[in-house]
């Protein structure tokens, strides 16, 4: 019997080691092959970052057993189920796919950095600090030590889109545009198919009573209604270039943000959207309403304008605001908001394990099973805000690199405002409220929280790099234009 025992040992072993030989294999070909194929083009196959991150969301949702009319989807979490036999085959073969596209950027970029390669220096350097702090340091220094292969994924796919030119950024916001919004129809099949996996009838906190809460494929409804944001960002920076086409994901999009019920997602749209707008059609705009020659359409505005106020002046003065939201703050609703839906109480776990462990954290082990099992909080799957997550996962150093490249993102972005048509400060802003109650810049895995934070690099990068395949700074001013002109580019000319 210990016979059978070490030869089935040595034989799960064998197995093991031979699979991990042939992916390195397979990975090293992978590699070879795309930088050779793509040794004499500016561009790459990023942009199927973007695409194999949304399908692994949606094998996920798919194959697994989720039913919201059973658990809800508001800061918890339902039990833990076996993966599907499918996921331990697809999820590995996806993940090689993105290490390579985005490894061949990389390497291609530093072949050819004598040539026409140009590197935002900068910005890279930042980004590894970040990374650093708030990965690698707490990973292998916390108090909690612990190190996976997935931490490095991360860094390899932000390291490529640091380093990506202007054409590949208008490749990846199409290739965004595009798998979100099949995202969003798929979810939207599955209502009539198998509505329990993507309807959430408990919620009952919504501007929009006794309408179902709508999660989709996503993970739950807020990351539905973030998702959901940033493809109308991208459907606003580059229009399908068919009427019907771009007005039925209008449609499709603005149907799915509203029944997403997140206020966050509401809020990131109007705010990311006026952005693009304003930098965009803002002096166009403005022309047309100081134009002595035709001042009906600016007497038209300011009318508007005018009217609007007295009607705000109205309700406050006679629509009893005061003692409306007196009777909100006295009922469960408005007490549950008081306290930030509980995040209060998180927040405070997360504050004392930074006291416990100040310097490098607790670790990335933060918020697993066992610690959410010990502090009695099943729901808390993170800190619900990215500073205090930050502070007690990866400690001060972690937060000393979030707040550093913070702020040089914050800075960049608004610097590129005007040259990049609204687009980076758009990105930003949505990236800032997302982090006030979410956690969009862990980096111990990829996935569909990483799109932002790539797009809006790529975005930087493409306006900060001396990159050949840019035009110049005053063109740009209304990038918008110019990201269709790569579209219709793109259309005549079949990608490889």
């Amino acid at each position: 019997r210990w016979e059978k025992f070490s030869m089935s040992q040595m034989i799960t072993i064998f197995v093991l080691i031979t699979g991990a030989v042939l992916a390195a294999l397979a990975a090293t070909v992978g590699m070879a092959g795309a930088v050779h194929v793509t040794s004499r083009r500016n561009q790459g196959y990023f942009h199927l970052v973007f695409y194999a991150i949304v399908l692994a969301v949606v094998m996920t949702t798919v194959l697994g057993d989720r039913d919201l009319a059973v658990v809800a989807l508001e800061l918890t979490e339902s039990t833990a189920t076996p993966r599907h036999p499918f996921l331990t085959i697809a999820q590995p073969l996806l993940s090689l796919l993105i290490l390579t596209v985005s490894g061949e950027r990389i390497l291609t970029h530093w072949l050819r950095r004598d040539k026409t390669a140009h590197t935002p220096y900068f910005l890279l350097s930042m980004f590894v600090v970040f990374w650093v702090g708030t990965v690698a340091a707490p990973a292998l220094l916390g108090a909690h030590p612990e190190f996976s292969h997935d931490f490095v994924y991360p860094a390899v796919i932000v390291g490529a889109a640091v380093l990506a030119s202007g054409f590949e950024r208008d490749r990846a916001i199409a290739a965004t545009r595009n798998a979100l919004f099949l995202f969003m129809l798929a979810g939207l099949a599955l209502v009539f198919i198998q509505p329990s996996k993507v309807l959430d009838a408990s919620y009952t906190y919504g501007f929009l009573p006794g309408l179902p809460r709508f999660a989709g494929l996503a993970p739950h409804a807020v990351a539905m209604g973030l998702l959901t944001q940033i493809a109308l960002l991208c459907l606003l920076a580059m229009p399908y270039q068919r009427v019907w086409l771009n007005r039925l994901a209008w449609i499709v999009g603005l149907s799915v943000l509203i029944l997403a019920q997140s206020k966050t997602a509401w809020i990131a749209f109007a705010l990311c959207s006026s952005c693009v707008l304003i930098l965009r059609d803002g002096p166009g705009w403005w022309r047309r309403i100081s134009d002595p020659l035709r001042p009906e359409y600016g007497m038209v505005v300011i009318s508007g304008f005018v009217l609007a106020l007295l009607a705000a002046a109205a309700l406050l003065i006679f629509g009893g605001i005061d003692e409306k939201i007196s009777r909100f703050f006295s009922s469960a609703q408005g007490a549950q908001l008081a306290s930030l839906t509980g995040r209060d109480q998180i927040w405070a776990i997360a504050y004392d394990e930074w006291q416990r462990n100040p310097v490098f954290g607790y670790g990335p082990g933060l918020w697993d099973a066992n610690f959410r099992a010990s502090i009695g909080m099943p729901y808390a799957t993170h800190a619900h805000n990215q500073f205090m997550d930050t502070l007690a996962r990866s400690g001060t150093v972690g937060a000393t690199a979030l707040v550093l490249f913070t702020a040089t993102l914050l800075v960049m972005s608004v610097w590129h405002a005007r040259a990049t048509g609204g687009l980076s400060l758009a990105l930003f802003i949505g990236l800032a409220l997302r982090s006030v109650g979410e956690v969009p810049l862990l980096l111990f895995g990829y996935g569909p929280e990483l799109i932002s934070l790539v797009l809006l690099l790529m975005t930087l990068a493409s306006v900060t790099a001396k990159d050949p395949v840019r035009i110049s700074r005053s063109a740009f001013i209304a990038p918008l234009p110019t990201i269709r002109q790569h579209d219709q580019h793109l259309a005549r000319r079949p990608l490889s």
